[in-house]
């Protein structure tokens, strides 16, 4: 399975002022696979220990840093010879010791010859509690689920992926019906890798169902383990509520809608939590679509979105059989399912962070606005083959200044005044920017 942030690892290889790495995201997206991988491909050998499970290299950080006793105790912990340069170290689970953590500055300062990598999921939650994060001794990069691309590489459809990667829309034109069918698969299978592994393994949808509600259930269990438990009932309120605000027209989340008479204040650091642990965004309204649209966001209005497109249909309930019911799981409950996936698409193979806006007085909204090279991206997702766009054309004749996409089933075209991308192109930047 190749992920494509394999190649900003190796360009952090090969920096000559390489910081310490830190690698986020949710559990269960394959940061450790991809560290180990990455440690094969590019090092002599992988100093690889889990902080944990591994209580005797956890403590090593427990009494100070001295680097040269720290690197001896990861050597032996490992039973890998540390060199500079040739060995990639890497700190699994780092969020479980916070002076694992703050040593980072250490390894940045007295040791930078050595490569060191951590993985963790709730390392934004312990900067935030004053654990001594390294600002400006570290880089970062972030891991999300399988895109829709790399889906298709990880199921033997590269050709398709290419055709997708490129200008040729006649020839997208021309593959629609497998380019749906796939997409349509998607939505079912998401993009969690031992998902991904279980279809391409057994192509059997009631067993990808069965290991996305594992995943779930692991998911909640870990709120138990991780969470303070002044937070849990309300963590776990939010996070099962999501379906719910999603099946919504507007998509927007509504405190009320958790449980009756829930106020903002009630919920907010829960929401907070499950966004450091990577497992929902939160895409927040702006009051116009100006430069940078991060200067207008409107903090008190905003939407939810899950990790994976996946996970949320199994959340759903979302029925497997739809995948072959004509085109039915992109209008599974209003369409929730598809302007996930165009979320979800932005955020991780875009590197854009989405925004939407709606007005105050009236019905008109835009799904999702977002800021790239100098513009900004009016985006209306359709779900299925309707061209109708009032919304967004309203809001083009009254900001023209913004450029004005529609994803949806229909193919490539360019109007006067908007451009049509199919929705399973949304990655390919060069057809909507």
């Amino acid at each position: 399975m190749e992920r494509y942030l394999m190649e900003q690892l190796v360009a952090w290889k090969s920096k000559a002022n390489r910081k310490p790495l830190i690698l986020n995201g949710a559990r269960q997206v394959g940061k450790t696979w991809l560290l180990k991988e990455f440690g094969k491909r590019e090092f002599d050998n992988v100093a690889y220990v889990s902080l944990d499970s591994n209580q005797a290299a956890s403590a090593l950080f427990d009494e100070g840093f001295d680097a040269q006793r720290v690197l001896m105790g990861l050597s032996l912990a490992t039973r890998q010879e540390i060199k500079p340069g040739s060995t990639l170290i890497v700190l699994d689970e780092i969020q479980t010791n916070p002076r694992a953590i703050t040593a980072l500055k250490y390894f940045c300062e007295e040791v930078p010859a050595y490569a060191v990598a951590a993985a963790g999921s709730l390392l934004g939650l312990s900067a935030h509690e004053g654990s001594g994060y390294p600002v400006g001794k570290v880089e970062t990069l972030n891991l999300h689920p399988l895109s829709f691309r790399e889906y298709l590489d990880a199921t033997g459809d590269r050709p398709l992926r290419l055709l997708l990667d490129s200008q040729d829309t006649q020839t997208m034109a021309a593959f629609s019906e497998r380019e749906v069918l796939a997409l349509k698969t998607y939505y079912l299978v998401g993009g969690m890798p031992a998902v991904v592994n279980e279809y391409v393994e057994s192509e059997d949808f009631a067993q990808v169902r069965a290991l996305q509600n594992q995943i779930l259930e692991d998911y909640t269990r870990d709120f138990a383990k991780h969470m303070p438990m002044r937070l849990l009932p309300k963590a776990l309120d939010a996070w099962h509520s999501t379906p719910a605000h999603l099946s919504h027209e507007n998509k927007k989340f509504v405190f009320g809608r958790i449980r009756e008479g829930a106020r903002a204040k009630d919920f907010e650091d829960a929401l907070i939590w499950l966004q450091q642990a990577g497992l929902i965004s939160t895409v927040s309204r702006v009051k116009k679509p100006a430069l940078p649209l991060s200067a207008h966001d409107d903090h008190k209005a905003f939407k939810v979105f899950l990790l994976d497109i996946g996970l949320l249909g199994a959340m759903s309930g979302a029925d497997a059989a739809s995948i072959v019911q004509g085109s039915g799981i992109f209008t599974e409950f209003k369409g929730a399912l598809t302007e996930q996936y165009v979320c979800q698409q932005l955020i991780s193979d875009c590197g854009v962070g989405p925004y939407y806006w709606s007005a105050k007085s009236s019905t008109g909204k835009i799904d999702f606005l977002a800021q790239d090279q100098g513009a900004v991206y009016a985006m209306e997702v359709k779900a299925e083959e309707n061209l109708r766009a009032k919304s967004l054309r309203a809001f083009k004749q009254a900001n023209p200044q913004v450029k004005a996409v529609r994803f949806s089933l229909s193919p490539y075209r360019q109007q006067d005044w908007m451009r049509n991308v199919p929705l399973y192109a949304v990655a390919n930047k060069g057809l909507w920017s």
